[in-house]
């Protein structure tokens, strides 16, 4: 599912225009990036945590010269599924 017919999804089952659906879609997903950009996790219960992990610098190969390469270290986000999200999966 892209985002257009995520709108779709949540305008028709929440009753709302599709405008209002992709406003509430923008709002979470800039206001998520904000959040972590700052180093803060986020905890929705029963959907999933959004964390930050730090990744060490090492060094790699580059495949097409085949010379080594530093690769920085960085930070990556990491999300752990909550249960409502993991029984939604996996009905009984």
């Amino acid at each position: 599912m892209n985002k257009g017919e995520l709108v779709t999804h949540i305008a028709e089952l929440h009753k709302c225009t599709k405008i209002e659906a992709e406003k509430v879609i923008d709002m979470f997903t800039s206001s998520v990036i904000d959040a972590i950009g700052k180093g803060n996790e986020i905890s929705l219960i029963g959907f999933g945590q959004f964390t930050t992990g730090k990744v060490a610098a090492r060094m790699g190969l580059n495949p097409k010269t085949k010379e080594p390469l530093e690769i920085p270290a960085y930070n990556q986000v990491k999300f752990k599924v909550g249960q409502k999200l993991k029984d939604a999966c996996n009905p009984k």
